[in-house]
């Protein structure tokens, strides 16, 4: 063998919040459904998805920044209630490390 290691690529996105970049699966997709910002765990929704730390704090910041619009490309404000419940949920039933 030559030394070289075959490891799997793992691809990696932005967080639309705190701008930082992580893996994909560590990260919720995030669709622009009838200008309602849906969270989509399963990665299966189509168009333009936009990624977040599913962390109650980069929520605020991407919605401090008005971030959700220009990443779907779109005028105006979304709401982002549903999205909310949705990280507030997944923050509470995850331990505290």
């Amino acid at each position: 063998m030559s030394g070289r290691t075959h490891v799997r690529a793992c691809p990696e996105r932005t967080c639309v919040g705190c701008r930082k970049r992580a893996a994909k699966h560590e990260l919720l997709r995030v669709t622009a459904v009838e200008g309602v910002c849906a969270p989509d765990p399963g990665n299966s929704q189509p168009g333009r998805g936009a990624y977040l730390h599913p962390d109650p704090a980069c929520l605020d910041l991407a919605v401090r920044r008005r971030a959700f619009p220009r990443a779907f490309r779109l005028q105006g404000a979304l709401d982002t209630e549903a999205l909310r419940e949705h990280v507030e949920a997944r923050a509470d039933s995850t331990p505290a490390s």
